[in-house]
Protein backbone atom coordinates (compact mmCIF):
# COMPACT_ATOMS: atom_id res chain seq x y z
CA UNK A 1 0.00 0.00 0.00
CA UNK A 2 2.79 2.40 0.94
CA UNK A 3 4.72 1.49 -2.20
CA UNK A 4 1.67 2.28 -4.31
CA UNK A 5 1.34 5.68 -2.65
CA UNK A 6 5.02 6.47 -3.10
CA UNK A 7 4.73 5.49 -6.77
CA UNK A 8 1.72 7.68 -7.19
CA UNK A 9 3.36 10.81 -5.79
CA UNK A 10 5.73 11.50 -8.72
CA UNK A 11 2.91 10.88 -11.16
CA UNK A 12 0.60 13.23 -9.26
CA UNK A 13 3.33 15.85 -9.08
CA UNK A 14 3.95 15.56 -12.84
CA UNK A 15 0.22 15.91 -13.46
CA UNK A 16 0.06 19.06 -11.32
CA UNK A 17 3.08 20.55 -13.12
CA UNK A 18 1.53 19.76 -16.51
CA UNK A 19 -1.76 21.27 -15.40
CA UNK A 20 -0.02 24.42 -14.17
CA UNK A 21 1.90 24.69 -17.46
CA UNK A 22 -1.35 24.32 -19.40
CA UNK A 23 -3.03 27.06 -17.37
CA UNK A 24 -0.02 29.32 -17.88
CA UNK A 25 -0.05 28.68 -21.64
CA UNK A 26 -3.73 29.60 -21.76
CA UNK A 27 -2.93 32.97 -20.23
CA UNK A 28 -0.42 33.75 -22.98
CA UNK A 29 -2.31 35.67 -25.68
CA UNK A 30 -2.61 34.12 -29.12
CA UNK A 31 -0.76 33.61 -31.37
CA UNK A 32 2.31 33.57 -29.10
CA UNK A 33 2.02 29.93 -27.97
CA UNK A 34 1.89 28.74 -31.59
CA UNK A 35 4.58 31.16 -32.77
CA UNK A 36 6.95 30.34 -29.92
CA UNK A 37 6.39 26.61 -30.40
CA UNK A 38 7.16 26.91 -34.12
CA UNK A 39 10.27 28.98 -33.40
CA UNK A 40 11.61 26.60 -30.76
CA UNK A 41 10.81 23.56 -32.88
CA UNK A 42 12.74 24.98 -35.83
CA UNK A 43 15.63 26.00 -33.57
CA UNK A 44 15.92 22.55 -31.99
CA UNK A 45 15.54 20.65 -35.26
CA UNK A 46 18.14 22.61 -37.21
CA UNK A 47 20.58 22.55 -34.30
CA UNK A 48 20.38 18.76 -34.12
CA UNK A 49 20.55 18.26 -37.89
CA UNK A 50 23.42 20.72 -38.16
CA UNK A 51 25.48 19.01 -35.47
CA UNK A 52 24.83 15.56 -36.95
CA UNK A 53 25.79 16.77 -40.43
CA UNK A 54 29.03 18.35 -39.23
CA UNK A 55 29.86 15.24 -37.22
CA UNK A 56 29.35 13.15 -40.36
CA UNK A 57 31.66 15.43 -42.36
CA UNK A 58 34.36 15.11 -39.68
CA UNK A 59 35.06 11.58 -40.83
CA UNK A 60 35.30 12.40 -44.52
CA UNK A 61 38.83 13.05 -45.86
CA UNK A 62 39.12 16.37 -47.67
CA UNK A 63 35.99 17.96 -46.20
CA UNK A 64 36.42 20.86 -46.38
CA UNK A 65 38.97 20.91 -49.21
CA UNK A 66 42.36 22.47 -48.36
CA UNK A 67 41.55 25.72 -50.20
CA UNK A 68 38.41 26.21 -48.10
CA UNK A 69 39.86 25.69 -44.62
CA UNK A 70 40.04 29.44 -43.89
CA UNK A 71 36.31 29.68 -43.20
CA UNK A 72 36.56 26.57 -41.02
CA UNK A 73 39.20 28.34 -38.92
CA UNK A 74 37.18 31.58 -38.80
CA UNK A 75 34.13 29.71 -37.51
CA UNK A 76 36.21 28.21 -34.72
CA UNK A 77 37.40 31.68 -33.78
CA UNK A 78 33.78 32.82 -33.49
CA UNK A 79 32.94 30.12 -30.95
CA UNK A 80 34.16 26.79 -29.71
CA UNK A 81 30.56 25.60 -29.66
CA UNK A 82 29.65 24.21 -33.06
CA UNK A 83 25.93 24.82 -32.55
CA UNK A 84 26.85 28.52 -32.54
CA UNK A 85 29.76 28.66 -34.97
CA UNK A 86 28.05 26.86 -37.88
CA UNK A 87 25.63 29.78 -38.20
CA UNK A 88 28.56 31.94 -39.32
CA UNK A 89 29.44 31.42 -42.96
CA UNK A 90 30.25 33.69 -45.89
CA UNK A 91 28.62 37.10 -45.39
CA UNK A 92 27.98 36.40 -41.70
CA UNK A 93 31.70 36.73 -41.05
CA UNK A 94 31.74 40.06 -42.91
CA UNK A 95 28.84 41.33 -40.78
CA UNK A 96 30.78 40.34 -37.68
CA UNK A 97 33.78 42.31 -38.93
CA UNK A 98 31.59 45.35 -39.66
CA UNK A 99 30.18 45.20 -36.14
CA UNK A 100 33.70 45.42 -34.72
CA UNK A 101 35.32 48.09 -36.91
CA UNK A 102 36.02 51.41 -35.14
CA UNK A 103 33.73 54.21 -36.27
CA UNK A 104 36.40 56.88 -36.05
CA UNK A 105 40.06 57.10 -36.97
CA UNK A 106 41.20 55.50 -40.22
CA UNK A 107 38.98 56.04 -43.30
CA UNK A 108 36.15 53.54 -43.59
CA UNK A 109 36.54 51.23 -46.58
CA UNK A 110 33.79 48.66 -46.01
CA UNK A 111 30.70 49.93 -47.78
CA UNK A 112 29.61 46.69 -49.48
CA UNK A 113 26.69 46.11 -47.09
CA UNK A 114 24.01 48.35 -45.55
CA UNK A 115 24.88 48.79 -41.90
CA UNK A 116 21.69 48.43 -39.84
CA UNK A 117 22.27 44.78 -38.91
CA UNK A 118 25.95 44.98 -37.89
CA UNK A 119 25.43 48.35 -36.20
CA UNK A 120 22.61 46.91 -34.07
CA UNK A 121 25.12 44.33 -32.85
CA UNK A 122 27.30 47.05 -31.33
CA UNK A 123 25.02 48.04 -28.40
CA UNK A 124 23.67 44.51 -28.03
CA UNK A 125 27.20 43.13 -28.01
CA UNK A 126 28.18 45.64 -25.32
CA UNK A 127 25.36 44.31 -23.14
CA UNK A 128 26.67 40.79 -23.75
CA UNK A 129 30.16 41.61 -22.56
CA UNK A 130 31.56 42.52 -25.98
CA UNK A 131 30.46 39.32 -27.74
CA UNK A 132 29.28 40.76 -31.06
CA UNK A 133 28.97 37.31 -32.64
CA UNK A 134 26.43 36.28 -30.02
CA UNK A 135 24.74 39.67 -30.50
CA UNK A 136 24.31 39.07 -34.24
CA UNK A 137 22.74 35.67 -33.58
CA UNK A 138 20.48 37.12 -30.90
CA UNK A 139 19.26 39.87 -33.24
CA UNK A 140 18.61 37.38 -36.04
CA UNK A 141 16.66 35.01 -33.83
CA UNK A 142 14.61 37.70 -32.10
CA UNK A 143 13.80 39.11 -35.55
CA UNK A 144 12.84 35.59 -36.69
CA UNK A 145 10.44 35.22 -33.77
CA UNK A 146 8.90 38.63 -34.40
CA UNK A 147 8.64 37.86 -38.13
CA UNK A 148 6.51 34.84 -37.26
CA UNK A 149 4.24 36.99 -35.09
CA UNK A 150 3.85 39.71 -37.71
CA UNK A 151 3.40 37.06 -40.39
CA UNK A 152 0.61 35.42 -38.42
CA UNK A 153 -1.15 38.73 -37.86
CA UNK A 154 -0.78 39.80 -41.49
CA UNK A 155 -2.10 36.44 -42.70
CA UNK A 156 -5.15 36.80 -40.44
CA UNK A 157 -5.96 40.04 -42.26
CA UNK A 158 -5.26 38.73 -45.77
CA UNK A 159 -6.50 35.13 -45.47
CA UNK A 160 -9.33 35.68 -43.04
CA UNK A 161 -9.00 32.99 -40.36
CA UNK A 162 -6.65 31.57 -37.75
CA UNK A 163 -6.16 28.22 -39.49
CA UNK A 164 -4.89 29.92 -42.64
CA UNK A 165 -2.67 32.20 -40.55
CA UNK A 166 -1.12 29.16 -38.88
CA UNK A 167 -0.51 27.58 -42.28
CA UNK A 168 1.13 30.72 -43.59
CA UNK A 169 3.41 30.98 -40.57
CA UNK A 170 4.38 27.32 -40.91
CA UNK A 171 5.11 27.70 -44.62
CA UNK A 172 7.21 30.76 -43.83
CA UNK A 173 9.40 28.46 -41.73
CA UNK A 174 9.36 25.83 -44.49
CA UNK A 175 10.47 28.03 -47.39
CA UNK A 176 13.48 26.39 -49.08
CA UNK A 177 16.21 28.40 -47.33
CA UNK A 178 14.27 29.45 -44.22
CA UNK A 179 16.99 27.95 -42.02
CA UNK A 180 18.89 31.17 -42.81
CA UNK A 181 16.46 33.03 -40.54
CA UNK A 182 18.54 31.60 -37.69
CA UNK A 183 21.93 32.48 -39.18
CA UNK A 184 23.99 35.62 -38.58
CA UNK A 185 22.61 37.20 -41.75
CA UNK A 186 20.13 39.95 -42.60
CA UNK A 187 17.33 37.70 -43.87
CA UNK A 188 15.33 37.50 -40.63
CA UNK A 189 15.67 41.22 -39.89
CA UNK A 190 14.66 42.23 -43.41
CA UNK A 191 11.65 39.89 -43.57
CA UNK A 192 10.57 40.90 -40.06
CA UNK A 193 10.60 44.58 -41.00
CA UNK A 194 8.86 43.91 -44.33
CA UNK A 195 6.08 41.90 -42.66
CA UNK A 196 5.69 44.58 -39.97
CA UNK A 197 5.46 47.33 -42.59
CA UNK A 198 2.73 45.50 -44.52
CA UNK A 199 0.88 44.60 -41.33
CA UNK A 200 0.74 48.22 -40.18
CA UNK A 201 -0.17 49.31 -43.73
CA UNK A 202 -3.14 46.94 -43.77
CA UNK A 203 -4.25 48.42 -40.46
CA UNK A 204 -3.84 51.96 -41.80
CA UNK A 205 -1.15 52.93 -39.29
CA UNK A 206 0.98 54.80 -41.78
CA UNK A 207 3.28 56.59 -39.37
CA UNK A 208 4.38 53.20 -38.02
CA UNK A 209 4.77 52.04 -41.63
CA UNK A 210 7.15 54.91 -42.26
CA UNK A 211 9.21 54.31 -39.12
CA UNK A 212 9.53 50.58 -39.83
CA UNK A 213 10.18 51.32 -43.50
CA UNK A 214 13.00 53.70 -42.59
CA UNK A 215 14.88 50.84 -40.94
CA UNK A 216 13.81 48.42 -43.67
CA UNK A 217 15.58 50.60 -46.25
CA UNK A 218 18.68 50.65 -44.04
CA UNK A 219 18.76 46.86 -43.73
CA UNK A 220 19.10 45.99 -47.44
CA UNK A 221 19.28 48.09 -50.58
CA UNK A 222 16.10 46.57 -52.02
CA UNK A 223 14.21 47.80 -48.94
CA UNK A 224 13.94 51.25 -50.51
CA UNK A 225 11.76 49.83 -53.30
CA UNK A 226 9.22 48.37 -50.85
CA UNK A 227 7.72 51.87 -50.84
CA UNK A 228 6.06 50.98 -54.16
CA UNK A 229 3.99 47.95 -53.01
CA UNK A 230 3.17 49.76 -49.75
CA UNK A 231 1.82 52.65 -51.82
CA UNK A 232 -0.32 50.12 -53.72
CA UNK A 233 -1.83 49.02 -50.39
CA UNK A 234 -2.78 52.65 -49.76
CA UNK A 235 -4.34 52.95 -53.22
CA UNK A 236 -6.32 49.73 -52.74
CA UNK A 237 -7.65 50.94 -49.39
CA UNK A 238 -9.08 53.98 -51.20
CA UNK A 239 -10.55 52.03 -54.14
CA UNK A 240 -7.76 53.06 -56.54
CA UNK A 241 -9.18 56.57 -56.85
CA UNK A 242 -7.00 58.98 -58.82
CA UNK A 243 -7.19 62.73 -59.40
CA UNK A 244 -5.95 65.97 -57.85
CA UNK A 245 -8.13 65.68 -54.74
CA UNK A 246 -7.26 62.03 -54.28
CA UNK A 247 -3.57 62.75 -54.71
CA UNK A 248 -3.68 65.33 -51.92
CA UNK A 249 -5.48 62.82 -49.73
CA UNK A 250 -2.87 60.16 -50.43
CA UNK A 251 -0.09 62.59 -49.56
CA UNK A 252 -1.81 63.58 -46.33
CA UNK A 253 -2.19 59.95 -45.26
CA UNK A 254 0.79 58.25 -46.88
CA UNK A 255 3.54 60.86 -46.46
CA UNK A 256 5.40 58.53 -44.03
CA UNK A 257 6.34 56.40 -47.05
CA UNK A 258 8.90 59.12 -47.76
CA UNK A 259 10.79 57.75 -44.76
CA UNK A 260 11.84 54.73 -46.85
CA UNK A 261 14.01 56.73 -49.26
CA UNK A 262 15.14 58.74 -46.21
CA UNK A 263 16.45 55.51 -44.70
CA UNK A 264 18.58 54.75 -47.73
CA UNK A 265 19.70 58.38 -47.92
CA UNK A 266 20.94 58.02 -44.33
CA UNK A 267 23.20 55.19 -45.43
CA UNK A 268 24.40 57.27 -48.39
CA UNK A 269 25.17 60.11 -46.00
CA UNK A 270 27.24 57.72 -43.90
CA UNK A 271 29.12 56.70 -47.05
CA UNK A 272 29.83 60.36 -47.75
CA UNK A 273 30.89 61.05 -44.17
CA UNK A 274 33.23 58.10 -43.76
CA UNK A 275 34.35 57.54 -47.33
CA UNK A 276 33.91 60.84 -49.12
CA UNK A 277 31.60 59.24 -51.71
CA UNK A 278 27.80 59.29 -51.70
CA UNK A 279 27.81 56.17 -53.91
CA UNK A 280 30.51 54.24 -52.05
CA UNK A 281 28.10 51.30 -51.67
CA UNK A 282 27.61 51.00 -55.41
CA UNK A 283 31.32 51.36 -56.12
CA UNK A 284 32.19 48.76 -53.47
CA UNK A 285 29.76 46.32 -55.08
CA UNK A 286 31.30 46.94 -58.49
CA UNK A 287 34.93 46.54 -57.46
CA UNK A 288 34.42 43.80 -54.88
CA UNK A 289 31.98 41.50 -56.68
CA UNK A 290 31.73 42.80 -60.24
CA UNK A 291 28.10 43.82 -59.79
CA UNK A 292 26.66 46.01 -62.54
CA UNK A 293 22.98 46.95 -62.76
CA UNK A 294 21.49 45.40 -65.88
CA UNK A 295 18.36 43.90 -67.42
CA UNK A 296 17.33 40.95 -65.21
CA UNK A 297 15.65 39.01 -68.03
CA UNK A 298 18.88 38.05 -69.87
CA UNK A 299 20.50 37.25 -66.50
CA UNK A 300 17.65 34.86 -65.74
CA UNK A 301 17.77 33.22 -69.17
CA UNK A 302 21.55 32.89 -69.11
CA UNK A 303 21.36 31.27 -65.70
CA UNK A 304 18.85 28.68 -66.88
CA UNK A 305 21.18 27.64 -69.69
CA UNK A 306 24.39 27.99 -67.68
CA UNK A 307 26.29 25.60 -65.46
CA UNK A 308 24.12 23.17 -63.42
CA UNK A 309 24.30 24.95 -60.07
CA UNK A 310 23.29 28.28 -61.60
CA UNK A 311 20.49 26.59 -63.53
CA UNK A 312 19.10 25.10 -60.31
CA UNK A 313 19.26 28.43 -58.50
CA UNK A 314 17.53 30.32 -61.30
CA UNK A 315 14.96 27.52 -61.62
CA UNK A 316 13.95 28.27 -58.02
CA UNK A 317 13.44 31.91 -59.03
CA UNK A 318 11.25 30.83 -61.95
CA UNK A 319 9.17 28.63 -59.64
CA UNK A 320 8.71 31.56 -57.23
CA UNK A 321 7.52 33.81 -60.06
CA UNK A 322 5.19 31.08 -61.32
CA UNK A 323 3.63 30.63 -57.88
CA UNK A 324 3.10 34.37 -57.54
CA UNK A 325 1.45 34.50 -60.97
CA UNK A 326 -0.71 31.42 -60.38
CA UNK A 327 -1.92 32.66 -57.00
CA UNK A 328 -2.61 36.23 -58.15
CA UNK A 329 -5.74 37.93 -56.88
CA UNK A 330 -6.68 41.54 -57.43
CA UNK A 331 -6.50 42.23 -53.70
CA UNK A 332 -2.96 40.85 -53.67
CA UNK A 333 -1.46 43.12 -56.31
CA UNK A 334 0.79 44.87 -53.78
CA UNK A 335 2.19 41.54 -52.59
CA UNK A 336 2.73 40.27 -56.11
CA UNK A 337 4.62 43.46 -56.97
CA UNK A 338 6.67 43.08 -53.79
CA UNK A 339 7.47 39.45 -54.64
CA UNK A 340 8.46 40.23 -58.23
CA UNK A 341 10.73 43.03 -57.00
CA UNK A 342 12.42 40.64 -54.55
CA UNK A 343 13.20 38.32 -57.48
CA UNK A 344 14.07 40.73 -60.28
CA UNK A 345 16.11 43.27 -58.33
CA UNK A 346 18.72 40.68 -57.25
CA UNK A 347 18.83 39.35 -60.81
CA UNK A 348 19.48 42.89 -62.05
CA UNK A 349 22.81 42.69 -60.20
CA UNK A 350 24.08 40.39 -62.94
CA UNK A 351 25.65 36.91 -62.82
CA UNK A 352 27.41 37.48 -59.46
CA UNK A 353 23.96 37.12 -57.87
CA UNK A 354 23.69 33.45 -58.84
CA UNK A 355 25.65 32.22 -55.81
CA UNK A 356 23.40 34.08 -53.36
CA UNK A 357 20.11 33.89 -55.24
CA UNK A 358 18.61 31.19 -53.01
CA UNK A 359 19.27 33.46 -50.03
CA UNK A 360 17.66 36.48 -51.64
CA UNK A 361 14.54 34.52 -52.62
CA UNK A 362 13.80 34.00 -48.92
CA UNK A 363 12.49 37.58 -48.84
CA UNK A 364 9.55 36.57 -51.08
CA UNK A 365 7.14 35.84 -48.23
CA UNK A 366 4.02 36.19 -50.47
CA UNK A 367 4.85 32.70 -51.78
CA UNK A 368 3.85 31.39 -48.34
CA UNK A 369 0.55 33.30 -48.61
CA UNK A 370 -0.26 31.56 -51.89
CA UNK A 371 0.70 28.15 -50.50
CA UNK A 372 -1.46 28.73 -47.42
CA UNK A 373 -4.45 29.33 -49.69
CA UNK A 374 -3.73 26.27 -51.81
CA UNK A 375 -3.37 24.01 -48.77
CA UNK A 376 -6.84 24.43 -47.28
CA UNK A 377 -7.40 20.71 -47.77
CA UNK A 378 -5.59 18.65 -45.13
CA UNK A 379 -4.17 16.21 -47.67
CA UNK A 380 -2.60 18.99 -49.74
CA UNK A 381 -1.25 20.58 -46.57
CA UNK A 382 0.44 17.36 -45.42
CA UNK A 383 2.08 16.62 -48.77
CA UNK A 384 3.17 20.21 -49.31
CA UNK A 385 4.63 20.39 -45.81
CA UNK A 386 6.55 17.14 -46.34
CA UNK A 387 7.89 18.23 -49.74
CA UNK A 388 9.08 21.60 -48.46
CA UNK A 389 10.70 19.98 -45.43
CA UNK A 390 12.68 17.59 -47.64
CA UNK A 391 13.82 20.39 -49.97
CA UNK A 392 14.86 22.62 -47.10
CA UNK A 393 16.67 19.75 -45.37
CA UNK A 394 18.71 19.08 -48.48
CA UNK A 395 19.58 22.76 -48.94
CA UNK A 396 20.53 23.05 -45.27
CA UNK A 397 23.05 20.24 -45.64
CA UNK A 398 24.43 21.92 -48.77
CA UNK A 399 24.75 25.22 -46.92
CA UNK A 400 26.65 23.54 -44.10
CA UNK A 401 28.90 22.02 -46.78
CA UNK A 402 29.87 25.56 -47.70
CA UNK A 403 32.67 24.48 -50.02
CA UNK A 404 30.00 23.43 -52.52
CA UNK A 405 29.33 27.18 -53.05
CA UNK A 406 25.65 26.38 -53.54
CA UNK A 407 24.20 28.88 -51.06
CA UNK A 408 26.25 31.95 -50.12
Amino acid sequence: MHRWRRGRRPAALAARVADAATRLARRVPAPWPYVIGLFLGAKLLFTLVGLLTLHAWDGVPGAPPPDETLMWAQQREVSGHRWISFWFAWDALLYLRLSELPLTGAPWNDFGFPLLYPFLARPVGALLGGDNALALLLISNVAFLLALWYGYRLAEVLLGDADAARRFTRYLVLLPTAFLFQAALTESLFVCLALAAFYYAERGRWLLVGVVGYFLAMSRSVGLLVALPLALVLLRQHDWRLGPRSLLGYLRIGWPLLLLPAGWFTFMAFCRWRGGDWFAYQHAQQTGWGIEVQNPAPVLLDGLTGEPRDAVRVAFAVVVLAILAAGFRRRDVAYVVYGVLMVLVPLSMGPPVYKSLLRYLLAVFPVALVLARWARRATVDVWLTAALAVVQGGLFVLWLSYWTHMII
